[in-house]
């Protein structure tokens, strides 16, 4: 599509724009980050930029605490920050366009007490197209104080004096501009009997899970668990590759996986707070943890289910960048392993307290392979 509109075929970069949206959504959802700042880098691709900025705005939080925003270009942040839809608290909006512009200019300290006036000067330069959609005038009270009074040189005289006189007076007159608050969205919800949150898993499986996780003698009830389940990867929506994995799921805590297994009733799956990081300089890497867990959940003629808790820690997680998720101590020795590079997907006995498989499905190798129908990965927080 890039080269396309590099050759003037536009009309053709158009209808490329068009089928990426509507047909392959998924695909731009697993690309997300490569696709939102090429098309940035081309003002013709506005419908693939409006798909984007719709995304973000939504969930602002993956753009700015991602790692690489302080390496995006002025035009995407500023198509992001003067939305009226975007949401996020003004303050933070302005935290992080302040934390762009001391990345622009190497040795800036991060501390502004710390800067002389040049370097309020530079940060001002640097920001001038930013600044100006701000809408500072629905900062708290507080937050003008603690937050954004030591910035205030950074900010023309005129517009600070405005900001104090209508904090002091507010229905006194200004000259600055207004701009009206964001639009907090209200998007309703479907309710669950209409759309389940999982394909493989129901409310009595997420109780106990969580019972689980909070180690509960008593489980939780089907309609009454503390905690909600958030779908970061479906396999027949994402893909069943470790690249999607790691794209949706890298860095992540507190996360569930779960997995039909193709031809029986079971469900496996397995817990791990702290998540995986994808191995940069190393093949891979095994991670602490004394909390994780991987299980067996009734279901069918699955009469009962079997949890499984880590006894040997310090082998609890494996990360590597050719497998998705994996409990246990490496790849001869994953307890539970989804997705690795010769597309075995096994439960054997190393690091964890039990298997969690019928004893008969078990090789001479000490591993039962399996093949899956359906997986999904959760990330599970406190409900509100």
């Amino acid at each position: 599509m890039v080269i396309t509109c590099e050759f003037l075929f536009e009309e053709l970069a158009k209808r490329l724009e068009t089928y990426l949206i509507e047909a392959n959504a998924s695909w731009l959802r697993l690309h997300f980050s490569e696709v939102f700042q090429k098309s940035f880098q081309n003002n013709k691709f506005q419908e693939l930029q409006n798909w984007c900025n719709n995304i973000i705005v939504k969930h602002p939080e993956k753009f700015f605490e991602s790692e690489d925003f302080t390496s995006i270009q002025e035009n995407t942040i500023i198509s992001v920050i003067k939305r009226d839809d975007l949401q996020m608290e003004e303050v933070k909006i302005l935290k992080h366009i302040i934390e762009w512009g001391i990345a622009q200019n190497p040795g800036m300290p991060p501390d502004p007490r710390n800067w002389s006036n040049d370097n309020f000067l530079t940060m001002k330069t640097t920001l001038l197209n930013c600044l100006p959609h701000i809408r500072y005038f629905q900062i708290s009270s507080d937050d003008v104080i603690d937050y954004l009074q030591p910035y205030q040189q950074m900010l023309d005289k005129n517009l600070w004096d405005d900001i104090i006189k209508r904090l002091l007076s507010p229905n006194r007159p200004i000259s600055s501009v207004i701009l009206p608050p964001r639009v907090v969205l209200t998007q309703k919800l479907p309710p669950r009997t209409t759309e389940p949150f999982s394909t493989i898993i129901n409310e009595a499986h997420a109780a106990e899970i969580i019972s689980w996780i909070d180690k509960k003698a008593d489980a939780y009830s089907a309609t009454n668990y503390p905690y909600e389940f958030k779908l970061l990867l479906r396999g027949t929506r994402d893909g069943f590759t470790p690249a999607s994995f790691w794209n949706l799921c890298d860095k992540q805590i507190n996360i569930v996986v779960v997995a039909k297994i193709k031809g029986t009733d079971e469900i496996l799956g397995g817990y791990n707070p702290i998540g995986w990081v994808k191995p940069i300089t190393v093949s891979s890497i095994h991670m602490n943890c004394d909390e994780s867990f991987i299980f067996s959940l009734k279901n069918g003629t699955i009469q009962n289910s079997i949890l499984s808790r880590v006894k040997k820690s310090e082998n609890a997680i494996w990360c590597r960048s050719e497998c998705g998720p994996a409990f246990g101590g490496g790849s001869s020795a994953c307890d539970l392993i989804f997705f690795s590079s010769d597309q075995q997907y096994w439960n054997c006995l190393a690091s964890y307290e039990k298997r969690i498989r019928n004893a008969s499905t078990y090789n001479s190798d000490g591993r039962s392979y399996f093949s899956v129908d359906e997986y999904e990965i959760f990330k599970i927080s406190k409900k509100t």
